[in-house]
């Protein structure tokens, strides 16, 4: 297997191009997400929210933790929205 920065897995017959997304998150964004997962996390922490809806809400807060450390939204990139400032 020979592997270029084109290429991300070459096998006989079928060839992945690797995937490079573009940052599209403002550091306002990245601060609200990171704002809101802080606070779901202390809300189950201190018994607030249980049950299901912790969990669902642990998970978006995972999700929300993700996206801020990559600074890439995959929603935003499919309906086309960018909160990252364009460097002119």
């Amino acid at each position: 297997m020979r592997f270029n920065q084109k290429t991300f897995l070459s096998l006989p017959g079928l060839t992945k191009k690797l995937i490079i997304m573009k940052k599209n998150m403002g550091i306002i964004d990245i601060i609200i997400r990171l704002l809101v997962a802080a606070l779901v996390v202390v809300l189950y922490f201190t018994s607030v929210i249980t049950g299901t809806l912790a969990i669902i809400l642990l998970i978006v807060a995972g999700i929300f933790t993700l996206t801020s450390i990559f600074g890439i939204c995959p929603l935003y990139s499919l309906i086309g929205v960018s909160t990252k400032k364009k460097i002119e």
